[in-house]
Parts: structure tokens; C-alpha cells; sequence
């Protein structure tokens, strides 16, 4: 593993020198913030007709057009949506500057052929650990989010060190920024959305929900055993993995945890995630998902509604009702 720090990084290497950040959901805006406090010469481009426009123009940022804020930029940064890269790119590529630089937060575009730079581009990754809010909040703090970085292409030999900048920039330098490529970030980006963080977390609350009112056991019960607490554990596991989990838990929790977790997820369920991965790997759930998008996304939306509609959403929007801290 290589890691760089605030130690590795040339601050005069962007200087004066103008970032276009195109985007400004919530990457882009902490992005955008994080770069001109650490007083570098930030522009963000949207259109005028989006709704993202007045809300960075109140943040005291600079604002114009896609194809607009890209002229003259050293750095342009794509934080828009994945689906969304591949024609912007197209519609600002001919205004950004010869040995410009191209900056990722996100490999899929690069990796999956949805964009294929001029060669006379930079393209780098800068991937931070945490999404936008978190960014943002724990520079204000004076700490950092770890990032990734990649170089997919260098043709002026100063990719990895303006990457680094940048990195620095948003404060991901303070916490360090491990060295990767766009392929091991994109894969194991999808693989853990799918599998664990997103996927495989939601389908394992809903079937724990599930099988336990099937059982007859009150909705409101069941919800708060395998939603609301779910919290406490990961909290703890982010702190400090599975040692800090098993200090705080109960003995009887560490026993069933250690006991009961690999008959549910077992090596049905390992294989499972082995083919998940191997079609991230090969290109197929990229073609899928490219594939939906170009089809207006009708099945997306199917199963986003039928997520919605279950009744584990309707008993705990009635329960986090009730707990006022969680709007504060």
C-alpha cells in the first residue's frame, strides 16, 4: 500500500491556477467549499435553468455554464451522476484547455468506456472515503476524509502531484490518500454498494423485519431490532471495527453474533457475492445499468417504488416521528 499525506503534496502546484467543478449535488458542493476556503480559484458550472444554480451562487460561489466555467481551468472535476458524464463530457470537451487535467471522484465513466479522453488530458481520481456532507463537515472541523487516487493517464508526467493538490485541497491529504487504479476503486465501489453497504444491508433489515412479524411479533418491535439499532453497531464498527463492536456488545450479543452469523450468511450467500463481483468485473452489470438508463429506467423505478411501499417504510416513518432528535 502507498499512502500519501499533507508531507507528499507541492501546494504551488495549483496556486492561481482556476477548477471548474461541474456538478454540485452533494460532492460537488463540498467539493467546491472545501477547495475555495483553502483558497484556491474555484468556479462551478451547472445550467442556469437547474435548480443547483442559486443555491451555489448563496454560498458565495462563482457560477456559469459547463462549457463556460471549463475554459481556462487547469482542473476540471466531474461530480454529476455517472450516467450524466459521458454527455457532458461531450458537451464541454472542446473548451477545456490543451494538458488540462480530468478529475474523478468516481471511476465508472473512465473504466466502462463511457468517456474517451484527448490524449492530451490528464486523468485522475480523486475517490473521497465519505459522501459530501462528511467532507464537508470535517474540514470545517480542520480534519479530512481519506481518499483514493488514480492516474488512468499522464501525458505531461504531473498527474499523481496535481491530483495530490487537490486532494489536499478538499483536506483529504490530512487523513491520507491511498494509491489505487480506476479499475480496484470502480470494482470494489459497485461490490460494496451491492453486496454489503447498500444491497446486501437493506435486504438483510427487510428479511430480519420480515421474519420476525411473519412470526407474530409486533411490527413496531421488529423494526426497532433490526432498523433503529443497526445504528449502534455500525457506529461501532466505524469506530473501531469488530474490536471495539465485541467490547461494547454483551456477551450473549458477541456468542449469537459469532454462532448464528455465518449460518445466514453462509456459503450460498458468499458464492452469491462472488458472481456479484464477477459481473462488476466483466462489465455486465455496467451494461445493464447504461442499458436501463438509455431505456428511461422503467425498471429502476419498479423497484424503487416496491422498496418504498414496504411495510417496514410506513411503521418507521411513524416511529422516527416520534424521535425528535432525529430532525434536529
Amino acid at each position: 500500500m502507498k499512502m500519501y499525506t499533507q508531507t507528499d503534496v507541492d501546494p504551488a502546484l495549483l496556486g492561481d491556477e482556476r477548477i471548474a467543478v461541474l456538478g454540485y449535488g452533494s460532492q460537488g458542493r463540498a467539493h467546491a467549499l472545501n477547495l475555495r476556503d483553502s483558497g484556491l480559484d474555484v468556479v462551478v458550472g451547472l445550467r442556469r435553468s437547474g435548480a443547483s444554480w442559486d443555491k451555489a451562487e448563496a454560498d458565495g460561489l462563482r457560477v456559469a455554464e459547463p462549457a463556460e466555467a471549463v475554459k481556462g481551468a487547469k482542473i476540471v472535476v466531474f461530480l454529476t451522476p455517472d450516467m450524466v458524464q459521458k454527455s457532458l463530457y461531450a458537451g464541454v470537451v472542446d473548451h477545456i484547455d490543451q494538458g488540462a487535467t480530468l478529475l474523478f471522484a468516481h471511476g465508472f465513466a473512465i473504466h466502462y468506456g463511457q468517456i474517451d479522453p484527448r490524449e492530451d488530458l490528464n486523468v485522475v481520481l480523486i475517490a473521497p472515503k465519505g459522501p459530501g456532507g462528511l467532507v464537508r463537515r470535517q474540514y470545517e472541523e480542520g480534519h479530512g476524509v481519506p481518499c483514493l487516487v488514480a492516474v488512468h493517464q499522464d501525458p505531461a508526467g504531473n498527474a499523481l502531484e496535481l491530483a495530490l493538490a487537490y486532494a489536499a485541497g478538499i483536506g483529504g491529504a490530512r487523513a491520507g490518500v491511498i494509491e489505487t487504479t480506476f479499475a480496484e476503486e470502480t470494482e470494489t465501489d459497485l461490490f460494496g454498494e451491492q453486496a454489503v453497504l447498500c444491497g446486501g444491508a437493506t435486504e438483510l433489515i427487510v428479511a430480519g423485519f420480515e421474519t420476525l412479524v411473519e412470526a407474530g411479533y409486533q411490527p413496531e418491535v421488529a423494526y426497532y431490532e433490526v432498523m433503529h439499532e443497526l445504528k449502534l453497531i455500525v457506529d461501532l464498527l466505524h469506530e473501531g471495527g469488530l474490536r471495539k463492536m465485541y467490547k461494547f456488545i454483551s456477551d450473549t450479543a458477541a456468542y449469537g453474533d459469532m454462532v448464528s452469523g455465518p449460518r445466514v450468511v453462509d456459503e450460498h450467500a458468499r458464492g452469491q457475492m462472488k458472481e456479484v463481483l464477477s459481473e462488476i468485473r466483466d462489465g455486465t452489470f455496467a451494461r445493464n445499468w447504461i442499458a436501463e438508463n438509455e431505456a428511461g429506467m422503467p425498471e429502476f423505478r419498479r423497484m424503487l417504488d416496491a422498496d418504498l411501499d414496504h411495510p417496514i417504510e410506513k411503521v418507521g416513518a411513524g416511529l422516527r416521528s416520534r424521535m425528535d432528535w432525529l430532525t434536529e
